[in-house]
């Protein structure tokens, strides 16, 4: 009568050690999945669909029109195209110039009246490299990034100068198409360091097809 006691004991032991634990609640304030990440305007599109569009940077000192070059570089054209069609380009500037070499812009934080918790999020998102054989020459619009790979989020540089050091390490994406005439004025703007006095801002971004 012991064993069989025992035995019993055993198996009551060995199925309650078997049993899943009660799934903890969830949190009052957790994000939908599906809301974690939202469907942006080009994603899914193909590269001979994203080669047809142009993004045209309405700024204060002038338009710049820029073509994409998603054969190269799919993933940061995508995204480019995404954060232009979304409007989240509108207000920021072109917050690095480096007088002869770059100007900067695509940084969110510059946008008049702050960012939102979306646009923050969104800024926030990293690329991977997409180093390529187009060559960082004059007018090529490639993505800024640390020291460290794959750090590239929505921040971009237009050349005024051949930049060869560059080739094969950052992601050439675009080329301005019209208006190498604003990015100098931008240029040749009074800095301190590499901090423009005046900041010229993109009034608006807008994603339309390329005009032949």
């Amino acid at each position: 009568m012991l064993a069989f006691s025992l035995l019993v004991a055993a198996l009551s032991l060995a199925a309650n050690s078997q049993t899943p634990p009660e799934k903890e609640p969830a949190k009052a304030n957790s994000r939908p999945a599906d809301q974690q990440k939202k469907a942006e305007p080009f994603d899914g599109a193909d590269a001979a669909t994203m080669a047809k569009q142009c993004v045209t940077l309405d700024t204060e000192a002038g338009v710049i029109i820029a073509e994409m070059y998603p054969e190269h570089a799919p993933e940061s054209v995508r995204s480019f195209l995404n954060i232009a069609e979304l409007g989240y380009l509108n207000t920021t500037t072109f917050d690095r110039v480096v007088p002869g070499f770059v100007i900067q812009g695509g940084n969110f934080w510059t946008r008049e009246g702050g960012v939102t918790f979306e646009i923050g999020s969104r800024g926030r998102r990293t690329l991977p490299d997409e180093p390529n054989k187009v060559l960082h020459t004059r007018g090529i619009l490639s993505m800024a990034r640390g020291e460290e790979a794959n750090t590239a989020t929505t921040n971009f540089f237009i050349l005024v100068g051949d930049a060869p050091h560059l080739d094969g390490s950052f992601t050439a994406f675009g080329k301005v198409a019209k208006g190498m005439d604003v990015v100098d004025a931008i240029n040749g703007a009074k800095v301190e360091g590499e901090k423009p006095e005046k900041p010229v801002r993109i009034k608006t971004a807008t994603v339309s097809e390329c005009r032949q």
